[in-house]
């Protein structure tokens, strides 16, 4: 796979542009775990908690298998868009206690926060706090470059998709260590199929670069390898499979 540099001008700041694709199938995969059938989401309050408001970083560009047979979760029951980051977290708890997913962490992506700021975040849902944030890459749906997130759950959009997913077991690509992602949702329903995974890249910094953009991807939510090394001490650290969203 080619990377491609391109320039753009944001701020009177020169900064390259690098978009990394995700949608190419690994040659040498390990079979995929068995996704779960995911349940309706649960329709019982949960206790709200004070919950520290933020938004979330967006990881971007991967690329993994599509190549090896996999059972694709059955999609969750759509939710109305909550109003606030308490009703979200709500929502996420509720979900986890139903389906089995962790009720310890999850990790939020908010892609209307600017590029170039940290909007990857990990929750605690026991306290609401962020115990974790980071930068995160959109992709870029094959364009030049886009500054603000695009979402389609087209076969080879190049775009990033909305939508809740399972974060899945690890294997070694191209990038190295990387995560599978099971769309739950009608939005994000082809994930697997599109190869989007979780991984790191050198062109992902650690830091802060706003009002500069960060690069874009291909659709995978991509970050720094820290940050990676810290979201791989989680995922694999916890006795259930985590929730990630991605929302606008």
């Amino acid at each position: 796979m080619k990377t491609l540099r391109l320039h753009h001008l944001v701020a009177v700041l020169s900064i390259p542009i690098l978009i990394v694709s995700c949608d190419t199938a690994e040659k040498e995969m390990p079979p995929a775990e068995p996704a779960p059938i995911v349940a309706q989401p649960a329709t019982a309050s949960v206790s709200p908690k004070s919950k520290t408001k933020s938004s979330a970083v967006h990881l971007a560009v991967q690329k993994s298998a599509a190549s090896v047979a996999e059972t694709q979760p059955e999609l969750a029951v759509e939710i109305s868009k909550p109003v606030s980051l308490d009703e979200r977290l709500d929502d996420v708890e509720a979900f986890a206690e139903q389906n089995g997913y962790s009720t310890d962490y999850c990790f939020l992506i908010d892609f209307s926060i600017k590029s170039g700021k940290k909007r990857f975040f990990v929750y605690d849902l026991q306290t609401g706090e962020i115990l974790r944030s980071g930068l995160v890459a959109h992709g870029s749906c094959y364009t030049q470059f886009l500054s603000q997130a695009k979402f389609s759950n087209a076969t080879n959009c190049g775009c990033s998709s909305s939508g809740r997913y399972k974060v899945g077991g690890s294997y070694k690509g191209e990038w190295g260590k990387s995560f599978r992602l099971y769309g739950l949702d009608k939005s994000n329903s082809n994930a697997f199929k599109r190869a989007i995974v979780l991984h790191a890249h050198d062109e992902v910094p650690d830091d802060e670069i706003y009002p500069r953009v960060l690069v874009n991807s291909y659709g995978c939510p991509m970050v720094s390898h820290s940050f990676f090394k810290e979201l791989s001490q989680i995922i694999e650290g916890s006795e259930k499979p985590i929730l990630l969203w991605i929302y606008n």
